[in-house]
C-alpha cells in the first residue's frame, strides 16, 4: 500500500496543509514541537482510529476551531481509496470512504495499515501492563477490524458492572444485588471471552516472529520470549477447537469472578477479566522490565516492531506503512542498520528527525525530504 497524499485541516498545529508523497521514504526534519509527530499521528489515526498519545478528540483539533479533519489518498492493489476522518469538539467523530460516510467505524478500519515506532515505545518494556495491553489491542484492531467492536462491547459491560458494584458497595448481602450481579457476571464472561482468545492467538503468532528478529539483531546471543498471561487462566490447547476453547474460557471466567465476588464488592470494582491481563517480555528467561539493560530493551522493542510489520503484511497481503517517530536517535548504529536493512523500499516509511546526521548518503539520495516549521511543510528537492 502507498499513501499518496495527506491533508490536515485544523489538526493539532496545522491549519490547512497538504502533502504529496513522492518516494518510498519520507524524512520529516524540524526542531521539536513543530508538528512532525502530529503528521505521523494523523496517519496512525486513519489506520487504527486511536492515538498512542491517548488524546481526546478535542485535543486533536487546532485551538479555537470546532472541527478538524484528516484526508488521505491511499493506493492499494485493489484500487485507490479516499479516506476522511472528521473530528468535532462537541459531537462524535465521523469517517468516510470515497466521500461516503461510514456508519460503523469498524468498516473504516483495515483500509490503511501502519506500524508506529517512537521513543515512547520503550515503555512497552518499562511501563505498566496497561501499556502492553493497549499495544496488543491496537495491533489486533488492524489484524481483525471486528476486534474494535469486541473490545468496545467488553469495556461497555465492564463499566456497567463496575457501576453496579459501586451502587451496592454498602449492601453486600442484599438479595436483589446478588441476582443483578449474577446477570452482569454472565454478561462480562460472554463479552470478555473473545478478547482473551484473540489476544492469545495474536501473541502466539507474534512471539515466533519477534524471537526470530531478536536473534538476528542480537547475533543469536539472546533469546526473546513473549508470553500472554491472561487474568483468566485457561489451557491454551488449540487442538480442541474454537468452540471448546470458548466454553473453557467462559467457564473459567465465571468461576474466578464468583470466587472474587466478596473482594470486588468491598472494593467496588471488577478485579477479573482481560482488563487485568499481562504480556510478559523476557530475555534469556529473565523479565526484561526488571533486568534488561537499555540496549537490550531497545533491541526487544525493535524486534517487536519488525514482527508487527511482518505479521500485518502476512495477514493483509500488503506491506503496511512504517512510522518512525524520532526513533533513530534512540538506536545505536548497529540497530539502526538492522532496521534500515529490514525496511529498504519494501515499506513506505515516514521518519521524523531533528537533523539529517543519522542518515547515510544512500538513504538521503533515495528519500523525499520535508522540512517542518510551526505546522507548515516545505518540500526540498
Amino acid at each position: 500500500m502507498y499513501l499518496k497524499t495527506l491533508q490536515l485541516r485544523n489538526f493539532r498545529n496545522y491549519q490547512d496543509q497538504k502533502v504529496e508523497f513522492s518516494a518510498a521514504k519520507t524524512i520529516l526534519v524540524g526542531n521539536n514541537a513543530q508538528g512532525k509527530s502530529n503528521l505521523l499521528e494523523a496517519v496512525e489515526l486513519l489506520a487504527t482510529l486511536r492515538s498512542h498519545r491517548m488524546a481526546r478528540d478535542r485535543d486533536l483539533i487546532k485551538n479555537g476551531e470546532s472541527i478538524g479533519q484528516i484526508n488521505a489518498t491511499l493506493e492499494r492493489s485493489a484500487g485507490t481509496s479516499e479516506l476522511t476522518l472528521t473530528l468535532r469538539q462537541n459531537t462524535r467523530r465521523t469517517v468516510a470512504i470515497n466521500g461516503e460516510t461510514v456508519r460503523r467505524q469498524m468498516d473504516f478500519l483495515g483500509i490503511l495499515n501502519a506500524v508506529e515506532f517512537s521513543s515512547l515505545d520503550l515503555e512497552l518494556v518499562r511501563g505498566s501492563p496497561e501499556i502492553r495491553r493497549n499495544w496488543l489491542d491496537t495491533l489486533l484492531i488492524q489484524l481483525e477490524p471486528v476486534y474494535s467492536h469486541i473490545l468496545q462491547q467488553y469495556n461497555k459491560v465492564l463499566r456497567q458492572r463496575n457501576a453496579c458494584l459501586k451502587r451496592h458497595v454498602e449492601t453486600l448481602h442484599d438479595k436483589s444485588l446478588q441476582s443483578e450481579l449474577a446477570i452482569w457476571d454472565a454478561q462480562i464472561a460472554i463479552a470478555g471471552t473473545p478478547v482473551i482468545i484473540r489476544r492469545n492467538r495474536a501473541i502466539i503468532k507474534l512471539a515466533s516472529l519477534a524471537a526470530t528478529w531478536h536473534a538476528s539483531i542480537s547475533g543469536s546471543t539472546e533469546a526473546l520470549q513473549i508470553n500472554y498471561l491472561p487474568n483468566v487462566p485457561f489451557s491454551k490447547n488449540d487442538s480442541v477447537g474454537l468452540a471448546a476453547i470458548r466454553e473453557e474460557v467462559q467457564q473459567a471466567f465465571l468461576n474466578k469472578i464468583q470466587q472474587r465476588s466478596v473482594v470486588e464488592l468491598h472494593r467496588g470494582t471488577t478485579l477479573v477479566g482481560p482488563h487485568r491481563d499481562e504480556i510478559e517480555l523476557s530475555i534469556n528467561q529473565t523479565p526484561a522490565r526488571q533486568y534488561g539493560s537499555q540496549g537490550q530493551q531497545r533491541t526487544l522493542v525493535l524486534a517487536l516492531k519488525l514482527a508487527e510489520l511482518q505479521l500485518i503484511e502476512e495477514v493483509v497481503k500488503e506491506p503496511p506503512l512504517l512510522l518512525l517517530d524520532d526513533v533513530l536517535a534512540e538506536l545505536d548504529l548497529s540497530r539502526q542498520n538492522q532496521l534500515l536493512d529490514a525496511i529498504q523500499d519494501r515499506f513506505q516509511t515516514l521518519i521524523t528527525t531533528t537533523h539529517l546526521g543519522s542518515f547515510d548518503s544512500q538513504w538521503l539520495n533515495s528519500s523525499q525530504i520535508l522540512y517542518v516549521k510551526s505546522g507548515e511543510i516545505v518540500i526540498e528537492n
